[in-house]
């Protein structure tokens, strides 16, 4: 006999007991990460924080894509907080992201390799 893990009941819907609500707080964190969902592409909007913008410059360099815009709002953050020259900000940004973006067609040939459907 076969026996299906909880997790697969679970996703089911058939799962014995039943699930539970989250509590308020579990709730509140995910619904706070979740906004990056929806922000990660919406950099040039002025309401921006810097979670957002970061999550936004991690997505594209995720696939070796440069986007000067978001660049330069990234580096302005830690310019203005450190007084540095942002020049200076962005040639250790550039370092961090030419090291990332550099193994981005292995990373995006093994994530392809794998069907999402059926």
């Amino acid at each position: 006999m076969i026996t299906r893990p909880v997790l697969s009941k679970a996703m089911s819907g058939t799962a014995d007991p039943p699930l539970l609500p989250l509590p308020d707080r579990v709730a509140e964190l995910l619904s706070e990460r979740a906004r990056f969902a929806a922000t990660h592409a919406s950099w040039a909007d002025e309401r921006a924080g810097t979670d957002d913008l970061l999550v936004g410059l991690a997505d594209k360099i995720w696939k070796n894509k440069r986007v000067p815009d978001l660049e330069d709002l990234v580096v302005a953050r830690p310019a203005e907080a450190t007084g540095r020259p942002a020049w200076e900000e962005f040639i250790a940004l550039d370092e961090v992201l030419s090291g990332i973006g550099e193994a981005a067609d292995e990373r995006l040939a093994f994530q392809a390799s794998f069907p999402i459907h059926g």
